[in-house]
Order: structure tokens, then sequence, then C-alpha cells
């Protein structure tokens, strides 16, 4: 039988991600009250001094930490901490400052053009709503939300590959994606903690509910956690 006669083969069905129920109310409450008792007043760890260099903060930590970011910026920040230094420096002297950061090449490019977009756009500032922010060069939704959230003080819930998780497995907002985990967080948590939230969710995932050898032993929500990755010691 020649090839252009073989009979097609069926492809095999997609394969159906069947996500965990989300945990009552009563219970998420319970979850951030533990949350708020270790730590009230939880901060990013990303330095800046400004919503511009936090803006510019943010950018650059994609795909890379934030302690590699500070180490990157401090110098950079104490010359150039608004849009108009920024640009006088120029994409070469940016990129030297950042080159221990991953990407970093395209990103001195987004630095350089962002800074020109807020000078000729937004009078050299930095705006205060997500569509103007994920207008910016290197802007996605997740960078505005943090912008949002520190810098004007806005109920936003920044998911990166930590949230997610934690939301996940404590099924606090269960998604297959960053946008479902977002949206189920922003119905999920009580209003008095939504300021909050996306602090404690990271900061819970960087240092206790890692993504392959979770601290369960020292976990606060150890009791209330059912996920499968649960590690009993």
């Amino acid at each position: 039988m020649d090839q252009q006669n073989r009979p097609l083969r069926k492809a095999a069905p997609a394969k159906r991600i069947t996500l965990p129920r989300a945990r009552k109310p009563a219970e998420i409450r319970e979850i951030f009250e533990r949350f708020r008792a270790a730590n009230p007043e939880p901060k990013g760890e990303l330095e800046s001094v400004n919503a511009f260099t936090l803006l510019v903060a943010v950018v650059l930590s994609a795909q890379a930490t934030d302690a590699g970011v500070n180490k990157a910026t401090r110098k950079l920040f104490t010359i150039a901490d608004t849009p108009e230094k920024m640009l006088a420096l120029g994409e070469g002297t940016v990129r030297e400052h950042i080159k221990t950061i991953g990407l970093y090449r395209n990103k001195a490019k987004n630095v350089i053009a962002l800074s020109e977009k807020l000078i000729a756009e937004f009078g050299g500032e930095v705006p205060a709503t997500r569509e103007a922010l994920e207008s910016l060069p290197g802007v996605g939704r997740k960078t505005a939300n943090v912008v949002l959230n520190i810098a004007f003080g806005e109920t936003t819930h920044a998911v990166d590959t930590h949230v997610f998780r934690v939301a996940n497995r404590l099924r606090i907002a269960p998604g297959k994606n960053v946008l479902q985990v977002e949206l189920g967080l922003e119905k999920a948590v009580p209003p008095e903690f939504g300021r909050h939230a996306h602090h404690w969710l990271i900061l819970h995932g960087r240092y206790t509910c890692k993504a392959l050898r979770p601290e369960c032993g020292r976990c606060i929500q150890n009791d209330l956690c059912d996920s499968a990755d649960k590690r009993v010691t």
C-alpha cells in the first residue's frame, strides 16, 4: 500500500485535566488569617525607590530572581531613577548594568523604549491603569498587576509561578493557567486580605511550598493541605 492510500490514524483524545474543587470561603479565610498572623505586613523583595524604578525592576525580573535583579539595579537606580535619566544613559550603558540578568539585551531595549514612551505619552510618570501600563514595552499583565498593587495600592493578584502553585495546592483558586488563577483569586480572597494576598502566596511558594521539595513539616497550612504534592514527614 502506498503512502497516499494508507488509512489515517485517529488522533489520540486530548487528556483532560480535572481541577480540584475550590475550598469553602471559611477555609480560605482561615488560610489568610494564618498568613496575616505570621507576617502582618508582607513586602515584595524587589528593591526600588519610586514607581518608575519598581516598574523597571519588575520588567527585569522576568525569568530572573529578585536577588539577581537587586544586585544589578542597586547602582543603576542611584544614577537613573527617572525615565529621563534612564534615557540619557542609553541602551548600551543600561545593558552593561544589567548584563548579569537573563535576557539582558532585550530587557535593556525595553527599558529604554518604555522610558521613551513614558516621557512622550505620560509626562514622565508611571500610569496608574492596567491598560496604560500594558501599552509599555516589556510590560504584561503580571507586571502591571505588581505595579498597581505596590505603587498605587490597588488590590490586584499578580500570578507568577509561586502564586500559581500555591493557589492550586491549597485549592484557594484552582486553575489551568495564570489568568484562571488570577480571576479565581479575585473572587476567593476576602477583601481585607486582598492588598497583601499575592505577597503572602509568593513568599510561601518561594520559601516553604517549593515546587520540587515543599517543606511541609514547617508549613503553617500543613493541616489544611491535601495536595498530592504534600510530603509526609
